[in-house]
C-alpha cells in the first residue's frame, strides 16, 4: 500500500476512533460477566487487595487470594464468603521472591486451574529520601512493585495465550506517570510497571490475541494506611481517594476492559500538561500543586503487634 491510501486509511480511523470515543464517553460500556472466572489477586490480606476480593466474591468469580500475611488473607477470605463467594482459595506467597512466586503458582494450576483475571496489587513504599533509603528496601520496593509482575505473567499468562481469554490488571500509580519528591524508588517502581504492563498489552495485540485484555490503574493517594500522613495541598482539586470508592472504580474499569484508569479525573488534566509545558513552569505548577511537599509528613501503615 503507498503513502497516499495508507495515510487517507489513517486519517479515515482517527475521525472514526474518535467519535466512537465520543460516543461512548455518553452511552454507559457494556460490562463482561465475571461468574465462573479465576481471579488471582495479589497482596489480598488488606486495603485495596481485599476491596477487590469483596466486589469480585459479589459478582460470583473464583477467587484465589495471595498475601504474605496469613491471618489477613484468612480474613480476607472470611469476609468474601459473608459477601457471597462459593469458591476461595488462599495462599501465602512473598511476591518478592520469585521462586515462592513459582512454587505458588504451580501450587494454583493443580489445584484451581488456569487464572483468567491477574490483579497484581501487591506494593510497599519506604517513604524515605532516595538518599536515606538503605539498598535492602530499594531492592525489595523494586521486586514487590514490578518484579513480582514478571513472575506472575510468567507463570499465568501462557495459558491464556493458549486459549486466547484472560486479562492482566496492573494496581501501579499516578506516581508511575510524573515523579514525586520523597518516592524515587516508588516511582521508579511504578514507572515500571506501567511500561510493562502497556508493552505486554502490545505484545498480545501484534500476536493476535485479541481476548486477552490489559487494565492499568494509576490512582492518587488512597486511603488504606499505606500512605498515612500523606497531605494533599486541594482536596477538592486532588482529594485522597476513600478505598470503597477506588476499588469500585477498579473493578467497573475491569468489567469495561477499560485500558486505563486515572483516579481522580483531574490528573488527566496533569498529565496532559506535563508533556507540552517547559520545565519551568512546570516546577511552578508542582510548587502550586503542593507536589514537593506531599510525603513531608509520611508515618505509613503501622505494623501491628
Amino acid at each position: 500500500m503507498n503513502f497516499f491510501f495508507e495515510t487517507l486509511k489513517v486519517l479515515f480511523l482517527t475521525i472514526y476512533l474518535i467519535f466512537e470515543s465520543l460516543i461512548l464517553w455518553i452511552i454507559p460500556s457494556r460490562r463482561k460477566n465475571v461468574a465462573g472466572e479465576l481471579v488471582l489477586i495479589t497482596g489480598a490480606g488488606s486495603g485495596i487487595g481485599r476491596l477487590l476480593a469483596l466486589e469480585f466474591a459479589r459478582l460470583g468469580a473464583t477467587l484465589i487470594l495471595w498475601d504474605i500475611n496469613q491471618e489477613g488473607n484468612k480474613e480476607t477470605s472470611r469476609l468474601a464468603k459473608e459477601n457471597g463467594a462459593v469458591r476461595v482459595h488462599t495462599y501465602t506467597c512473598d511476591c518478592s521472591k520469585r521462586e515462592d512466586v513459582y512454587k505458588v503458582a504451580d501450587q494454583v494450576k493443580k489445584e484451581v486451574g488456569d487464572i483468567t483475571i491477574l490483579i497484581n496489587n501487591a506494593g510497599i513504599v519506604t517513604g524515605k529520601k532516595f538518599i536515606d533509603s538503605p539498598d535492602s528496601l530499594l531492592e525489595k520496593t523494586m521486586q514487590v512493585n514490578v518484579m513480582a509482575h514478571f513472575w506472575t505473567c510468567k507463570a499465568f499468562l501462557p495459558a491464556m495465550m493458549a486459549s486466547n481469554h484472560g486479562h492482566l490488571v496492573s494496581i501501579a500509580s499516578s506516581a508511575g506517570l510524573i515523579g514525586v519528591n520523597g518516592l524515587a524508588d516508588y516511582c521508579a517502581s511504578k514507572f515500571a510497571a506501567i511500561g510493562f504492563a502497556e508493552s505486554i498489552g502490545l505484545e498480545m495485540f501484534a500476536l493476535e490475541k485479541t481476548g486477552i485484555k490489559t487494565t492499568i490503574v494509576c490512582p492518587y493517594f488512597i486511603n488504606t494506611g499505606m500512605f498515612d500522613g500523606c497531605s494533599t495541598k486541594w482536596p477538592n482539586f486532588m482529594p485522597i481517594l476513600e478505598p470503597e470508592y477506588a476499588s469500585k472504580k477498579i473493578v467497573d474499569a475491569i468489567l469495561k476492559e477499560q485500558v486505563y484508569l486515572v483516579m481522580p479525573r483531574s490528573l488527566y488534566i496533569i498529565f496532559g500538561f506535563k508533556n507540552i509545558i517547559s520545565t519551568k513552569l512546570g516546577f511552578v505548577l508542582g510548587d502550586y500543586f503542593g507536589a514537593f511537599h506531599f510525603m513531608d509528613h509520611f508515618k505509613g501503615r503501622v505494623k501491628k503487634d
